[in-house]
């Protein structure tokens, strides 16, 4: 400061004075002392007082949002607002002074970063309708107030807003003049500030105003972050928190089954957090991103040629944009040029309800169809009728009213303040039948969030001034509030608003509440925004009739990487692919999936099978061996030739019973062997068909002692043999008495009793009894005679096997006897075959699955009781019929 005083070419005749705090390296004390300067030495509003604030507000501010500015020389300073000149702002007098913050311009003037241009703003350019109907919604309301005698009586609410272009910097200059209590008079502090429209700006004014509970209410800034009440105390919003919308997008996506989608973000906390927050949403139910692509606004337009390139190489067809209206009318420009029509998109609330999109050619070409979530509209009485009456000469001091009819009519209401190019207005203009954005209340959203804001302000005023009967000192006076105390009604507030509805705030937010609103084509080719559903808290209320699509139909796009996977069949993952993408793979035998996208098949009951398509289990079919089926016919054939070959030799040795071949060793026996082969035959029918209760008794007992029977007859006639040439030997002549007629029969009966008592014995005790075998994996279940008791069948089986070996034996020990016709020849032949084929059946019948093993047993009985008939009596009936010269006792007993 002494050097600058000793230096005669800068800032002369001006003294700089200085007024220093530690603060301590802590933010908020910074803060505080610059308000304690603010207050305690603006009484004057001296020059260098002045700027002593501007140069610490600069250190303040400007570290913030990382501007680095220099003093250079200053020819004079006044005592100016912190912020914007005079002529960007709005000021109302009265009793308490709502501040509020709009961008009305989105053009600054250069900075060319020396001190005087932050202490002489030039007013920024390109006014814009929209902001301005927010500001005049403010406006509105509080001239609502002021005429309700419910609300307030007794007061007036005034006003001072400010246009900070969308600058950061100007906002938070603004936000501490009017806290700082510049707003009128040096002497009137503003109790709360109604803004900002950005997130990023009301992070930053929430953080300066934090440490004096300054409450902020924006009805713009949506970030999730803003809902921490630890950092941003202070802060309140009349639109609900991005997290809202995200989610209601991601249930968009899970409702039309959207799998596989692209994703155009803002290159910023606002489209990265609702990016994360879809993929929150989404996780689990299938849905997958291709590909998110961003766009910042200082690279817009190589930002929006990568973009809609990779775009026209997805396979994606629904596309999330969450970004500014402004960078996706660059994306349409671009997706325009190489001719991409196809794709369904899904707008965010930042570019949903456009004017400027709807009204664009492009949009028509791109993007018609357009689903989008958008901030609940409503509507405010009177504000139309507000709107068309405004008019500058009946408000002289609103330079931005000026500005607008100068805009709009193209000549200029004051004359003192006349632009050359521009002629006197005769003012006749008029509002009435102008169409524009300014104009439009059809469909009010931001404007209302405005609105809500104001009466949420004043809602928590009322209730601050209010006395309670019993203790008026307890009041607080309108010269006197204190911003704590009104921070603390307004998390109270609660109220109804004029239209009927219920508003609170939950820890600084609202309910959430957006309509669903979709781009539709009308007669005239131009594109209108149609309301087709409303999204309340977590639940939408959507109507899907109504909507037009991207195709122009009602039929929902689809958007998927892979076909969902058909019933009977079930999801397999792509190695290295997104779970999105995925074969789709019948399900197995007795497993099913009977609904679409299945990721895995279920498997059937025992007593189910799954049907041909895998759609569905069914009762699995009763198998057996039936006599309708080809094996069955077969095996039945066979036992019923069996049977009648065996009757055929029956009657061949019964007209043939004197001759020597049929009475060489006993004829008796070679009958009853007949018979018992023909029962060997028959028993294979109780196999076949159906098993019941008394079939699967019978089946068993049948073939134990038909083949016992049989079995005997052969042993005691081998026996007979041996015994009759042995007699033959001197000394041995008595042999042949122990085995005579009658006691070839006795032994045949006791050899068969002992299979009868096994088998009676068995089947009174554990029978065998009908049963489903549901092992057997198949589209049948195998009824069967299962066997409760192996120990039974094991005793039949081994009686056979042990009288059919004995038998093998003696016949192999009087196959050498020196007869011309040797009969234990033949039956040493019948029992090797008879041997090998119950030696074979054993594994057989252990492996072989259902109806088999009944198969493979039926085979062993047939094929042992062919073996016996042609080995044994094939030779005789050859002889007895083909070779007659030899049936003589001469020839037999030859040698």
């Amino acid at each position: 400061m002494e050097e600058i005083h000793r230096n005669s070419s800068l800032l002369p005749g001006v003294k700089l004075g200085y007024h220093e705090f530690d603060y301590c390296g802590r933010y908020p004390w910074a803060l505080k002392a610059a308000m304690s300067i603010v207050r305690g030495h603006s009484h004057s509003c001296s020059s260098s007082q002045t700027a002593t604030l501007s140069l610490l507000l600069v250190g303040l501010v400007g570290r913030q949002l990382g501007l680095k500015v220099g003093l250079q020389g200053v020819d004079t300073v006044t005592c100016s607002l912190w912020g914007p000149s005079s002529n960007q702002s709005l000021f109302q007098d009265g009793d308490v002074i709502f501040g509020g913050l709009f961008n009305l311009h989105y053009q600054t003037p250069a900075i060319d970063h020396n001190f005087t241009q932050l202490l002489h703003f030039k007013p920024c350019t390109g006014l814009e309708y929209a902001p301005l109907q927010y500001m005049y919604a403010m406006v509105f309301a509080l001239e609502e107030i002021n005429d309700n005698p419910n609300l307030l009586p007794g007061l007036k609410l005034g006003y001072h807003m400010f246009d900070c272009c969308g600058q950061p910097l100007w906002a938070s200059q603004a936000a501490l003049s009017l806290a700082g209590g510049e707003s009128s008079s040096c002497d009137h502090p503003l109790p709360l500030i109604i803004g900002a429209a950005s997130s990023i700006t009301s992070e930053i004014l929430s953080r300066i105003l934090g440490p004096l509970s300054v409450p902020l209410l924006s009805y713009l800034s949506s970030c999730p972050c803003l809902s921490d009440r630890v950092q941003f105390p202070n802060f309140f919003r009349t639109i609900p928190s991005d997290i809202y919308q995200a989610r209601a997008i991601a249930q968009l996506a899970i409702r039309f089954n959207w799998t596989w989608i692209g994703a155009v973000v803002e290159n910023n906390s606002y489209g990265h957090t609702a990016i994360k927050i879809f993929q929150e949403e989404t996780q689990g139910a299938g849905v997958c991103l291709e590909f998110i692509e961003t766009l910042s606004l200082e690279n817009i337009l190589n930002d929006a040629k990568r973009a809609a390139l990779t775009l026209q190489a997805s396979t994606a067809k629904v596309i999330l944009v969450f970004t500014w209206y402004t960078n996706v009318r660059e994306l349409f420009l671009e997706l325009a040029k190489i001719n991409v029509t196809d794709r369904q998109f899904v707008a965010s609330e930042a570019w949903s309800t456009s004017s400027d999109l709807l009204q664009h050619p492009v949009t028509r070409k791109v993007a018609s169809g357009v689903l989008g979530v958008a901030i609940r509209s409503s509507t405010i009485p009177g504000f139309e009728n507000y709107l068309k009456s405004l008019n500058p000469f009946h408000r002289p001091s609103d330079g931005f009213l000026r500005e607008f009819w100068e805009v709009e009519f193209g000549c200029s209401p004051d004359k003192s303040l006349q632009k050359a190019s521009l002629s006197a207005c005769s003012g006749t203009e008029s509002l009435e039948r102008v169409q524009n954005v300014f104009t439009d209340v059809s469909q009010l959203r931001v404007s209302y969030n405005v609105y809500l804001a104001v009466y949420a302000a004043a809602q928590a005023l009322h209730s601050l001034l209010s006395c309670p009967a019993d203790n008026s000192s307890t009041c607080s006076s309108p010269k006197h509030i204190k911003p704590t105390e009104l921070l603390q009604h307004l998390n109270k507030v609660n109220f109804t608003t004029p239209q009927g509805e219920e508003f609170y705030f939950q820890d600084g937010d609202i309910p959430a509440k957006y309509d669903l609103v979709n781009w539709q084509n009308t007669p005239e080719g131009t594109l209108q925004l149609i309301l087709v559903g409303h999204v309340v808290g977590f639940d939408i209320h959507l109507n899907e009739s109504a909507i037009q699509w991207s195709t122009g139909s009602s039929q929902v796009p689809t958007s998927v990487c892979s076909e969902n996977c058909r019933p009977g069949t079930r999801k397999s993952n792509r190695k290295g692919e997104p779970v999105c993408c995925f074969d789709c793979i019948p399900c197995a035998e007795g497993e099913i999936s009977n609904k679409t996208g299945s990721l895995y098949c279920d498997q059937c009951p025992l007593e189910y099978w799954s049907n041909a398509n895998r759609t569905a289990c069914v009762p699995r079919q009763l198998d057996f061996l039936s006599f309708n089926e080809t094996l069955g016919i077969t095996l039945t054939t066979a036992a019923v030739s069996g049977v009648i070959m065996t009757t055929a030799v029956f009657v061949v040795f019964l007209c043939y019973s004197r001759t020597p071949v049929v009475r060489a060793n006993n004829s008796e026996l070679s009958f009853l062997l007949l018979l018992s082969l023909k029962l060997c035959f028959l028993c294979s029918l109780v196999f076949i068909g159906r098993p019941s209760v008394w079939s699967c008794r019978f089946q068993q007992a049948a073939f134990g002692i038909s083949f016992v029977l049989c079995v005997s007859c052969l042993q005691v006639k081998t026996i007979v043999v041996l015994a009759a040439f042995r007699s033959a030997r001197p000394g041995a002549e008595a042999l042949i008495k122990w085995f005579g007629l009658g006691q070839q029969r006795g032994s045949v009966c006791l050899l068969t009793c002992v299979q009868i008592i096994i088998c009676a014995v068995w089947l009174s005790l554990s029978p065998p009894v009908p049963k489903q075998d549901l092992g057997f994996h198949g589209s049948k279940v195998t009824l069967e005679c299962s066997m409760t008791s192996v120990v039974g069948f094991s005793l039949i089986l081994g009686y056979i096997a042990l009288l059919a070996c004995t038998c093998l034996i003696l016949a192999f020990l009087a196959r050498k006897l020196p007869d011309n016709f040797n009969e234990a020849k033949l039956i040493t032949f019948s029992m090797l075959i008879f041997c090998a084929v119950w030696v074979a059946f054993v594994p057989a019948y252990v492996s072989s699955p259902g109806k088999y093993t009944v198969t493979v047993e039926v085979f062993a009985i047939l094929a042992s009781s062919y073996g016996l008939l042609f080995c044994i009596f094939v030779p005789k009936c050859f002889i007895i019929l083909l070779r007659p010269g030899k049936n003589t006792k001469k020839h037999l007993m030859s040698r």
